[in-house]
């Protein structure tokens, strides 16, 4: 493991759905250095682990650390983990599948690693340091490429015996409609991403029902982020306005379904599109719970932005690598 130099240092990485970011924190979480990349899709499980690796180093680098100075790695992943043994089970926005991430990044880096649901890690993040700070249940749910659901219960986050869970993204909403990133109809993914307002937005610029929305993305799906249907609403765009608030009150429903099951005190939406729409996505998603949920439960939530924004999954992830390495948790071995 990591060579004792007296003082501590974590690096948090977030592989998210479009980014994957790395920081390096101290024992305070004060960041020291950060580096950041696009990911690049299906590009392979070799190149991906070499740029993870790359992108780690470069952030050392920026912070005038040696690598021998990090004392754990905590790495926040989209899809189903197995967080005992640090293996990816199945991350299609990236096509991996059965990853053992947590021994190949340990090849290259003499410290502990803990890996991750990256959802997981966000709202870790904002249980410790952000909008869920005190919370005794916090849910987040963190619409982008897909929908990313986790829970952090009585400070620790919520799983299964040997796989995360709370992939909220996948449970069934809807009517079929179109289809999720795993190729599923009717699911909160299908008609609440991103990709999902993406599609409908531009089906709306073609018909000519969205005009800025047409001036400064066009119709090509790779053009439409979540910035720009912010400004297309604020032009005046109302298709746009309405393609979003179907799906905020879509989040609505889920985010009803979790209270009737979970009652957490406080639900985070995070993400891209929520950080362009904060107001529109909580107020109507918030209202739609609402709505929707037993009398009983109707006072007893609260529906908030995240206050991290990128930060979340790199601090989650690092603070909860602290947590397994400093012996809290039980952490399975192959060694």
């Amino acid at each position: 493991m990591a060579t004792d130099t007296g003082k501590e240092c974590w690096v948090g990485f977030d592989l998210g759905g479009t980014k994957m970011l790395a920081t390096v924190f101290d024992a305070d979480f004060r960041p020291l250095g950060r580096r950041r990349r696009k990911t690049r899709g299906h590009e392979g499980v070799d190149v991906g682990i070499k740029r993870i690796v790359r992108t780690i180093h470069e952030a050392l680098q920026e912070a005038k650390l040696d690598p021998a100075r990090i004392t754990g790695i905590g790495i926040g992943c989209p899809g189903p983990i197995d967080p005992d043994r640090g293996i990816v089970l199945d991350t299609p926005n990236l096509g991996w599948r059965n990853v053992p991430l947590r021994d190949l990044v340990r090849q290259e880096f003499d410290c502990d690693v803990a890996v991750v649901n990256d959802v997981d890690a966000g709202i870790f993040g904002e249980y410790r340091f952000g909008a869920a700070r005190g919370t005794r249940c916090a849910v987040g749910i963190f619409p982008g490429t897909g929908i990313g659901g986790g829970c952090i219960y009585e400070g620790r986050i919520f799983r299964g015996a040997a796989v995360t869970c709370v992939e909220i993204g996948h449970t069934y909403i809807a009517p079929p409609g179109g289809l999720s990133g795993v190729g599923r109809k009717g699911t909160l993914e299908s008609v609440a991403s991103r990709l999902a307002i993406a599609a409908a937005a531009a089906q709306a610029a073609f018909r000519g029902e969205a005009p800025r929305l047409m001036q400064e993305a066009g119709t090509d799906l790779a053009n439409i982020r979540s910035s720009m249907l912010a400004s297309a609403i604020a032009a005046g765009d109302r298709a746009i306005e309405r393609i979003v608030r179907e799906a905020a009150e879509q989040l609505g429903i889920a985010i009803a379904n979790v209270v009737h099951i979970l009652a957490p005190e406080t639900i985070v939406l995070g993400g891209g599109l929520v950080e362009a729409m904060p107001r529109l996505f909580v107020d109507v998603a918030g209202q739609a719970a609402r709505r929707l949920v037993l009398s009983p439960y109707v006072d007893t939530f609260k529906v908030l932005p995240a206050e991290l924004g990128d930060d979340a999954g790199v601090l989650g992830a690092a603070a909860w690598a602290r947590e397994v390495v400093g012996g809290k948790l039980r952490v399975t071995s192959d060694e």
